[in-house]
């Protein structure tokens, strides 16, 4: 099948939802139905904390609010489940690595 050649390229072009999450809080629905203008609501988060970026609901990075031209932007600062460095060959216990 033609599939393996292309890899994984033909998934380049599917729309996914990236969001950004600010932060969450918990309310009482009396709570909610009360807030108006000027109204103000905690969050979970300390203003210095990354924000987490999602794709389709799901983690994949932390990042920080920037400005740019009049307009929110956001810097990625860590990807999650990226690992930074590869195992080192004694670690994968390929044979003859181990001091055998």
């Amino acid at each position: 099948m033609s599939i393996h050649s292309r890899g994984l390229d033909f998934l380049r072009d599917v729309d996914v939802r990236l969001s950004v999450e600010l932060g969450r809080s918990q309310m009482k629905l009396k709570d909610i139905l009360a807030l108006g203008p000027e109204s103000l609501v905690m969050l979970d988060r300390m203003t210095d904390d990354l924000l987490d970026v999602l794709v389709n609901g799901k983690p994949i990075a932390k990042g920080e609010v920037v400005s740019h031209n009049g307009r929110f932007g956001l810097r990625i600062v860590e990807m999650l489940g990226v690992e930074e460095t590869a195992a080192p060959d004694d670690a994968l216990g390929l044979p003859g690595e181990s001091g055998e």
